[in-house]
């Protein structure tokens, strides 16, 4: 689910994302007593590029998210490597560049040293409130052992003082 809900979130603003995710869940989702749940793995394998396209995923994505579906990737395994080996796992899938990458790192397996310095609204937040930052990858390291929560408080500030 993090993996898919990344690839949905690439170059697109979050309101596009989650308007692609509630449709994707909407015709793929299993429905339970009060919510539809996201899409099992096995469910987005049997997708078709076209039915992804039709709730607003691009070719590519819909391809990128078919291709994760069908693959091996034991999730579980992941939890248990390295910051380090997790992303050349993940790098070395199509689709799946350091961006969607470290916000795995962040997101599903909570690693506390994840940066996500690749994304465009946390360098926005990190040049607001700290300036003409040139390397938000190395301003990240200034933040250790607690990068990740430090995003996350960023990327909130940001969201409240605009």
């Amino acid at each position: 689910e993090s993996l898919v809900t990344s690839i949905t979130a690439q170059q697109v603003s979050l309101q596009s994302a989650s308007a692609i995710r509630s449709r994707l869940i909407e015709r793929f989702g299993e429905p339970a007593e009060h919510a539809i749940a996201f899409p099992t793995r096995e469910r987005l394998a049997l997708a078709t590029e076209a039915e992804l396209v039709a709730v607003g995923f691009s070719g590519r994505k819909a391809e990128y998210t078919i291709a994760l579906a069908r693959d091996d990737l034991d999730l579980d395994a992941l939890a248990l490597l390295s910051d380090e080996d997790v992303k050349a796992r993940l790098v070395a899938l199509r689709g799946i560049g350091e961006w969607t990458a470290d916000w795995f790192l962040a997101r599903h397996l909570g690693r506390r040293h994840a940066w996500p310095a690749g994304d465009l609204v946390l360098r926005k937040a990190v040049r607001s409130f700290y300036g003409d930052i040139q390397d938000v990858r190395s301003f990240g390291a200034r933040l250790h052992p607690f990068e990740n929560l430090a995003a996350h408080y960023l990327l909130t500030g940001l969201r409240l003082s605009s």
